[in-house]
């Protein structure tokens, strides 16, 4: 007397293959999608030749410190309305063009520079085409072409109500 057996179900009747073949299918569509996404997004923030940018900073050190021996500092105003930006600057050193550089700190195309003359005792003006919005680092410089003897920076979220203020750099 023997029992009979149950008969088996084949393979593809059986849940723990489809539950392994569903983990694996799982995890590699998730690389997938964020392969894609990291290609997409990719932010270029990481400097191609950061030993000279490293260097460079003793440069930074040394603009900031003579815009503080100088006794510079400066008041950004942004106008949403009218797009001007006027910036009055105080101390020492009054050059006849500003060079403001608009910094976004995620992605380096947004990335601007502007050229402000000089109206008059301190005051210097530039018009933008298109209204700033969310957050910048600023680095404000004399525009007199040559490589620039100070610096002062400051960091700003538009549209701005206040005034910004630049100083030389900690």
């Amino acid at each position: 007397m023997t029992a009979e057996q149950p008969p088996i179900a084949p393979w593809y009747k059986q849940f723990w293959p489809w539950f392994m073949i569903g983990l694996l299918g799982a995890s590699v569509s998730f690389s997938l999608v964020y392969l894609a996404l990291s290609i997409h997004y990719f932010d270029g923030t990481v400097a191609e030749d950061y030993y000279k940018e490293g260097l460079a900073i003793n440069e930074q050190i040394a603009k900031q410190e003579q815009a503080r021996t100088l006794g510079l500092s400066a008041a950004l105003n942004a106008d949403p309305a009218t797009g001007d930006l006027v910036v009055d600057l105080t101390g020492e050193s009054r050059p006849e063009r500003l060079t403001l550089k608009l910094i976004f700190p995620t992605e380096s195309e947004r990335d601007r520079r502007l050229t402000l003359e000089h109206v008059r005792a301190g005051r210097y003006v530039t018009m933008l085409e298109t209204p700033l919005r969310h957050r910048w680092y600023l680095h404000l410089e004399p525009g007199d072409g040559s490589e620039p003897a100070w610096r002062l920076t400051g960091e700003a979220r538009f549209p701005a109500q206040a005034e910004i203020v630049l100083a030389p750099g900690d």
